[in-house]
């Protein structure tokens, strides 16, 4: 062969069947996708006792759903509480269902070469919010929401989209806990009431 570096790519005894593996997923996909749900009901719809605070989780990657690059759930926030403060590199858009508060978003400059790492600026922004509206969260933007009401809770669907961790940039880090966050509790329909009310 004319080629020099022929040498070195015929070498080797390593088999794959890569390729097909496409074709043979492509082609069990419609089966497959029969099972998981189209319509997922609120029984059907875990509760989480998050670090980020009291979590219904309407679509996820572990809930067996079509819903194949879109994860979102709904926050409650009791009456003058707030969420947990954490940043994550993926955008994320959350919409005001109920209450009124503000959010606290802090940018990061952010350095990415062989390793990554980030620092968050000086200056805090503030954004007011109420029912009806559209919270954008950036990238890498440490955030966090506040009930400003001290009498009705806050909620929030929030929605990201999951193609970031298969991208290998999944990076997310907690930096304060919600206050209600208690990993021994188990979360309900009874419980989430008492959490609503006054505190």
């Amino acid at each position: 062969m004319a080629w020099d570096e022929s040498k070195t790519w015929m070498g080797g005894d390593a088999q794959g069947t890569f390729y097909q593996g496409l074709l043979d997923d492509a082609a069990q996909a419609p089966v497959r996708n029969a099972k998981r749900k189209k319509v997922v009901h609120p029984q059907e719809m875990p509760w989480e006792m998050a670090r980020q605070g009291l979590l219904k989780h309407l679509l996820n990657e572990g809930m067996n759903t079509r819903m194949e690059t879109v994860d979102a759930y709904m926050q409650l926030i009791p009456p003058g509480s707030h969420s947990g403060k954490h940043r994550h590199l993926a955008e994320e858009c959350v919409y005001v269902l109920e209450g009124r508060g503000y959010d606290l978003h802090q940018d990061c400059d952010v350095e990415i070469t062989d390793t990554y790492h980030w620092r968050p600026v000086d200056e805090i922004k503030r954004y007011e919010w109420e029912a009806g509206d559209v919270i954008y969260i950036p990238p890498n933007t440490i955030h966090q929401h506040f009930n400003s009401d001290p009498s009705k809770p806050v909620r929030l669907i929030s929605s990201t989209n999951r193609i970031f961790k298969y991208c290998g940039l999944n990076d997310m880090e907690q930096l304060e806990n919600a206050p209600e966050y208690d990993p021994s509790i188990t979360l309900n329909a009874k419980n989430i009431l008492q959490y609503l009310k006054n505190k």
